[in-house]
């Protein structure tokens, strides 16, 4: 394919988000990010692994613990011992394995955290409020943190200078003192902040072909949602990991995102074929008109207090 065909001057920038699942198999997209930057599209990288952390912190004979927000959403809560696993799987291991993967395949990758010249930034939520045992609870010392910065300059500057930011948690979590603490932030999330920070095109890769009507069966995969209403039942639709993705897309498109695209990461040229139609495409024209710039609450998450 000729660089005419892909270039930079035929669409925007491209964040591609790895999900960290053991189902979802990087090499697909490693092989299509390194077609696309080759052929002069800016490709920004971010990646989960919530199953590489619950690894690390079993070898280190730490319990994962999760725990139920007001809303019934699950999720993680991360102390300090926990906060510790979690930056040496995320940012030591997993950053460092995949931007060698992008590099054996010709990418010019830099590895990025969060934490890096403050690519990611916010507010620290130093306790959380939970719901143990019917009763609603806070819970201190979380180390966790909702992205209200991004760093468009630094991503920007990289890829003026042709290399692929490889992005992962944490985010740097701003104290109340001015201090600085590594926080975990939501992966899907962080992809959102970078992909309406740089007004890119998000691709959120995973282990489905896209948003299903019908949660039990492929066949039922909306394949776009353009209008409110059709925003509105996708949002009905999605359960579980799949209600975290589509909030993430809305956030992207309120941020400066025109389009976001959740697809299969396991299909041959999976980016390639996101960007083409494959998956589930939501479009910014799906956002209510008082959308664009709303604050979407902390509903994949539990309700944290900023420290």
């Amino acid at each position: 394919m000729s660089g005419g065909e892909t270039g930079n001057d035929d669409g925007p920038p491209v964040v591609v988000k790895v999900g960290g699942a053991k189902a979802v198999d990087p090499a697909g997209a490693v092989g299509d990010v390194a077609h696309l930057a080759a052929n002069g599209r800016e490709v920004v990288v971010v990646h989960g692994g919530s199953t590489v952390v619950d690894e690390t912190l079993e070898r280190l004979g730490i319990e994962p613990e999760y725990v139920e927000s007001a809303s019934g959403v699950t999720g993680r809560f991360t102390d300090a011992e926990t906060m510790e696993a979690f930056t040496m799987a995320m940012a030591g291991k997993l950053n460092t394995e995949l931007t060698a993967q992008f590099r054996s395949a010709g990418v010019d990758a830099v590895g990025l955290s969060g934490v890096d010249g403050g690519l990611l930034a916010g507010p620290r939520k130093s306790a959380v409020r939970v719901v143990e045992d019917g009763k609603k609870k806070i819970r201190r010392g979380d180390h966790s943190g909702r992205i209200e910065s991004v760093n468009a300059d630094l991503l920007s500057g990289l890829l003026a200078d042709g290399y692929t930011p490889v992005v992962s948690p944490p985010m740097a979590g701003e104290e109340g003192d001015g201090e600085v603490t590594p926080v975990n932030a939501d992966a899907d999330r962080a992809a959102a902040a970078v992909a309406g920070a740089l007004g890119a095109d998000l691709v959120l890769l995973t282990d489905v072909s896209g948003v299903y009507a019908d949660a039990d069966d492929p066949d039922t995969r909306v394949d776009a949602a353009v209008t409110p209403d059709e925003l509105a039942a996708l949002e009905d639709a999605a359960e579980g990991f799949m209600g975290k993705k589509v909030m993430a897309a809305t956030e992207a498109l309120s941020g400066g995102s025109d389009r976001v695209v959740i697809a299969d990461a396991n299909v041959r040229d999976p980016v390639v074929a996101a960007l083409g139609g494959e998956g589930t495409t939501i479009e910014r024209s799906a956002l209510a008109d008082d959308a664009a710039g709303d604050e979407t609450g902390d509903a994949d998450e539990t309700e944290g207090i900023d420290a």
